[in-house]
């Protein structure tokens, strides 16, 4: 049950909403004056503040203002009561943090709507936060245990035939080593690949094993990783029979065994010259452990990866639900926007963050009403100033994640312009991030190539003259020379992109 604070200093409106939301099912905590809504929330585990803007002594505004300034709190979403109208009230209630507005007289139905809509917000976001801790939790470990180890360059196959280098027998005197290896491993598909290994002139051959080794080492798996030996007197009684059994058919003998078992990873040590003991269990188990562990690591690692870029785009896509027909547009604008950062020269990982994040740039509409986002004709002044909020708004949703750093500068700066013509700030040339810059004119390029409700699709040529020449709304000065002269050199990879990704 989600706990909701209402705070004002009218307690007959206190014990309205009090009353509808605990009949919605919501938990209610009452507060009638910031401060006091302050004490509360500091230790209550609030989800939601509802709260009065005109307040005595500590008003909404300044109450707003703390509490997105502390740590613990300023994930909680805050909605401002208000009967102020003025555009610079408002102003100064985004300024101050406020995640919402609603007038007084209040409408209930929308105070639920909003209250359910922020929630869910905020429940992403938690989801968003507890997937970046868990990523950068295992990051850290993998860095700590190995440092060459990503999960785009692990090669397990690699990494087993290093150990086998190791452990197995090159010459006639290393009778302490085994003559010959047994490797399986569970691929990415689910399926056994199995492999012997031997030593031929000193060179280390590995070849495939057919039949069912998998099977005939049932008795012997157990569902956490071990290790043991088995000298050639307990071969016949023990339960590695099935598998000794496999063996020989493939024309492998043994001798005595050393092993190393574990959910998806089976290592086996074939013929030393000696009997074998619980040494030689603990050297393979400590060779061998690390990088079984490490293989699952960097499947979790880039499971995690995969789960935040489909965060990025489900959140992306959500803020796209009250346009019409864009389509693949979010997707597209990260590929046109990596593509130019790497023929602008940035770094990879730079390159990768900037498509990847690109797609949040207009996540901020989801705070725009959908009758603004959906009208076909011309907006009205107030109706753009309210679209031009939305930056900032998208700034706020992103928050200041160290992983989204990127994504909340492009939802920022995207609508601002090389020649300072730009909102929400007015910046101009390179005071605007490059990533700003950059997704600026893929943004552009894709929303005169897309219908949307006030205007038909665009050509390619016809979204290119436009770019390159202007129409009056949009001019060449409102993008960074760098930026348009890779648009202008390679401008038929845009129209590529588009036509491959429009469907």
């Amino acid at each position: 049950m989600s706990k909701i604070l209402i705070v004002d200093d009218e307690i007959e409106t206190c014990k309205a909403l009090d009353m509808f939301l605990s009949f919605k099912g919501y938990e209610c905590r009452i507060a009638h004056s910031g401060g006091e809504a302050l004490e509360i929330m500091r230790g209550n585990g609030i989800d939601l503040v509802l709260m009065d803007v005109m307040m005595p002594g500590m008003n909404g505004f300044e109450a707003c203002r703390t509490i997105k300034n502390e740590e613990a709190l300023k994930a909680v979403p805050v909605i401002l009561l208000t009967a102020l109208s003025e555009k610079k009230d408002r102003i100064e209630g985004i300024e101050a943090g406020a995640d919402d507005f609603i007038n007084k007289p209040i409408d209930h139905s929308e105070v639920l709507a909003r209250i359910r809509m922020l929630l869910k917000l905020k429940e992403a976001g938690d989801l968003l936060n507890h997937a970046f801790e868990d990523m950068h939790s295992l990051i850290v470990y993998g860095e700590q245990t190995l440092d060459s180890i990503t999960s785009a360059d692990f090669d397990f196959i690699a990494k087993i035939d290093g150990i086998v280098e190791l452990i197995i027998r090159k010459d006639s005197s290393a009778v302490h080593k085994p003559a010959s290896v047994v490797v399986g491993y569970e691929t990415e598909k689910g399926h056994w690949s199995w492999y012997r290994y031997e030593a031929v002139l000193a060179s280390l051959n590995r070849s495939a094993l057919g039949g069912n080794i998998r099977q005939s080492l049932e008795p012997v798996w157990q569902n956490e990783s071990h290790s043991g030996f088995l000298n050639q007197a307990d071969l016949s009684r023990s339960e590695f029979r099935l598998f000794i059994k496999e063996l020989e058919a493939q024309n492998i003998k043994i001798k005595n065994i050393v092993y190393y078992l574990s959910r998806g990873l089976c290592i086996v040590n074939l013929n030393h010259e000696r009997e074998v003991g619980k040494y030689d269990a603990a050297i393979l188990n400590s060779m061998v452990a690390v990088s079984d562990s490490l293989r699952h690591l960097a499947r979790q690692v880039q499971e995690t990866k995969d789960a935040f870029i489909y965060a990025i785009h489900a959140l992306a896509r959500a803020s796209e639900v009250n346009d019409e027909d864009t389509g693949q547009h979010i997707l597209r604008v990260g590929e046109y926007a990596g593509f130019i950062a790497r023929q602008l020269g940035l770094p990879e990982e730079m390159a990768q963050k900037i498509c990847r994040q690109a797609p949040l740039h207009d996540v901020g509409k989801l705070y725009i009403p959908a009758a603004i986002l959906k009208k076909p004709g011309k907006l009205t002044e107030e109706e753009m100033e309210i679209i031009k909020l939305h930056p900032n708004y998208g700034a706020k949703i992103i928050g200041d994640q160290p992983r989204l750093e990127v994504a909340r500068s492009i939802a920022l700066t995207h609508h601002e312009r090389w020649d300072g013509s730009g909102y929400p700030r007015g910046l101009r040339g390179e005071e605007i991030p490059l990533e700003g810059r950059i997704v600026a004119l893929a943004d552009q390029y894709d929303a005169l190539r897309n219908p949307r409700a006030y205007k038909p699709a665009l050509t390619h040529a016809a979204a290119r003259d436009i770019l390159l020449e202007g129409d009056g709304r949009a001019m060449p000065s409102h993008f960074d020379p760098a930026v348009l002269a890779i648009f202008r050199k390679f401008d038929r990879k845009f129209s590529e992109i588009y036509e491959r990704m429009q469907n």
